[in-house]
C-alpha cells in the first residue's frame, strides 16, 4: 500500500517540472556522485547540510562537557550526579561505536 501523500507529492513535482523549476539546476546532466549507503544517503546529507554531527561525535563532545564540568564542580552531590550521566554516555558511545550490523 503506497503513502497517501506519494500522490501530492508526485503532483507537486510534476507542477515544478512543468514550472520550469529544475531546469539549470547547479549538477545538471553531471553524473551523481558514488554513494556508500544510497539508502540513507539523502538523510545523511540533510544532517550535514543542517550541521549535524554523527552520534560518535556529539557523544564525545558531551563527555568532554561533562569532565569539564566535573573538574569545575565542588558539591559532592552535584559530582555524583555528574559522574552518573558521565557513565550513561560512556555506555552511549560504546554502543554508538559498534557497527550497526551486530547491533540487529
Amino acid at each position: 500500500m503506497d503513502h497517501p501523500l506519494f500522490d501530492l507529492v508526485d503532483r507537486r513535482i510534476r507542477a515544478a517540472q512543468e514550472a520550469g523549476d529544475f531546469d539549470d539546476l547547479p549538477g545538471a546532466g553531471r553524473r551523481l556522485p558514488d554513494c556508500d549507503d544510497p539508502e540513507n544517503a539523502v538523510f545523511d546529507r540533510l544532517v550535514r547540510d543542517n550541521g549535524g554531527v554523527p552520534e560518535v561525535v556529539a557523544l564525545s563532545r558531551e563527555l568532554a562537557r561533562l569532565r569539564a564540568e566535573l573538574a569545575a564542580a565542588t558539591d559532592r552531590t552535584a559530582r555524583r550526579d555528574i559522574l552518573k550521566e558521565m557513565s550513561m554516555a560512556e555506555a552511549r558511545l560504546e554502543l554508538a561505536r559498534k557497527p550497526r550490523a551486530r547491533r540487529r
